[in-house]
């Protein structure tokens, strides 16, 4: 409970640390916000050209099957990675001013959630365009992505926390994003995946979230709940324990840094 009321008794700093981020992400850069557009719609023109015209994918709207796959992705991965930087970042504001520290992972987590809610407008739009259409099956959005949400928010506790003392992890998160990355039916469909090699995509929690966005946009019908509802669940667990284990290192934050 002192999480909750710590958070509320800043949450004007919370509040103005989410806007930074979201600024920051894009200063100095002349196209500023416009690059939350122009980053996944430069993604996507290249695995849609290299997809369906080399290597011959023949799945139908790829364009719209990608962009519920890689739209998603870019939140997950993004966050994480930022995540595994902000304390070092903000190593000088730790040790001269108190505040509470996990502000900082679930403002970089936040702002990344706007991005791509924002970034969503996408996903739409080819939709739209595309002849398919917006159908009543939206209204599970916001479920998959609290889902998504609170899945990053666990890893980021524990990958910002850790890093502080274990550097070599934020080249680590890298290497593990890329592997991750192929692990996850993002380019292609899941049943194009030989039978052996399937667990790989069972354990994976971004299998869910994609086929969930998926389920939404691209085959718009009811996306599988029991898989999201169980993901809430382990989410909060994750959180729980993510959470116990930041608090725990959050002590030494101002000596190592």
């Amino acid at each position: 409970m002192n999480v909750f009321k710590n958070l509320y008794k800043y949450r004007e700093l919370l509040k103005t640390n989410v806007k930074k981020e979201i600024r920051g992400k894009y200063k100095n850069s002349f196209l500023g916000v416009l690059w939350s557009f122009l980053n996944p719609l430069l993604q996507i023109a290249v695995y849609a050209i290299v997809f369906p015209l080399i290597l011959r994918n023949t799945q139908e709207n790829y364009v719209i099957f990608l962009c519920c796959g890689l739209i998603p992705w870019t939140f997950f991965s993004t966050a994480i990675t930022r995540s595994a930087f902000t304390m070092i970042e903000n190593g000088n504001i730790i040790k001269k001013v108190y505040f509470p520290r996990e502000i900082l992972p679930i403002s970089v987590v936040t702002s990344e959630a706007v991005n791509f809610i924002i970034s969503t407008i996408i996903i739409m739009a080819f939709v739209i365009f595309g002849g398919l259409g917006i159908t009543k099956y939206i209204l599970f959005y916001p479920l998959v992505l609290l889902a998504q949400y609170i899945i990053v928010l666990a890893i980021s506790f524990i990958i910002s926390s850790v890093t502080v003392y274990f550097r070599d992890l934020q080249h680590l998160i890298g290497v593990a994003l890329q592997l991750l990355f192929y692990a996850t039916p993002i380019v292609y469909a899941a049943d194009t995946i030989p039978e052996n090699f399937k667990w790989i995509l069972d354990i994976n929690p971004m299998t869910y979230i994609i086929n969930g966005y998926r389920a939404i946009f691209y085959e718009q019908q009811t996306p599988d709940l029991i898989p999201i509802f169980i993901l809430i669940g382990v989410g909060i667990l994750c959180c729980v324990i993510g959470y116990l284990i930041f608090n725990r290192l959050q002590k030494g934050f101002a000596e190592e840094l």
